[in-house]
This record gives structure tokens, C-alpha cells and sequence, in this order.
């Protein structure tokens, strides 16, 4: 018996011990364009511009400028990460008169942040 046999066996009783639950949880996954739609959620969380935006907003909703002096950085900045968390619909935006206002998009975006600080914070 070579040392292949002995693997593809050990293989083998593995694949049959843990086979009921090997598909237990392929059919609890959810398909792969899921997966990749949620890693590209974690990819915007993933800058810090855009996170201290998303931790300002789940104060309150926020013009650019107010967001820019919150932050300590400019209004373009802010401005452009604002574009890329709209695109990634986690923010919306309020129109009154001349100004916009921005705010998280729904709950979830709040619940998601603030289950990150407060994983953070266990740490």
C-alpha cells in the first residue's frame, strides 16, 4: 500500500463522516453572486473616509459640508466617497432648497456599523 492509498482513504472516511454535513451547509449557502455582492459591501466599509462617513451618519442626516468639518477633511473628498457609498446604495439623499442632505440608506446599514464597533470595542 503506498502513502497515496492511506490519504485518499483517511479522504474517503472524512468525506463519509462529515458528508451529511458538508451538504447541509452547501444548501444553506447562498449562491456565489451573493457572495460576491456582500464581499464587495465589506470592500466600501473597507475605507476609512467612507467609514467615519457612515459613523457620522448614523447620528444624524448630514449636509457635505457639516460631514467635512465633522471629519476634519475636505468637501471633495467627502463628496466623492459620498458618490461611492450612493452607487453602493448605503447612503440616500434628502433635497431641501438649494442643499442636500445625506443619510444611511436603511437600518441595515447602521445595524452593520454599529455591530462592527462593537466587535471592535470586545477586542
Amino acid at each position: 500500500m503506498s502513502e497515496n492509498d492511506g490519504s485518499h482513504k483517511e479522504e474517503a472516511a472524512g468525506e463519509h463522516m462529515h458528508g451529511g454535513i458538508v451538504a447541509q451547509v452547501r444548501a444553506a449557502m447562498p449562491d456565489d453572486d451573493l457572495l460576491v455582492d456582500i464581499a464587495e459591501l465589506f470592500k466600501v466599509f473597507g475605507d476609512s473616509t467612507r467609514t467615519k462617513i457612515i459613523a457620522a451618519l448614523s447620528e444624524r442626516e448630514l449636509s457635505v459640508c457639516c460631514i467635512a468639518e465633522i471629519i476634519n477633511t475636505s468637501m471633495s473628498a467627502v463628496s466623492h466617497q459620498l458618490r461611492i457609498l450612493r452607487q453602493s446604495k448605503l447612503v440616500k439623499t434628502r433635497r431641501a432648497g438649494k442643499e442636500i442632505f445625506y443619510s444611511l440608506d436603511d437600518g441595515h446599514i447602521g445595524r452593520i456599523y454599529s455591530t462592527a464597533l462593537e466587535h471592535i470595542k470586545e477586542l
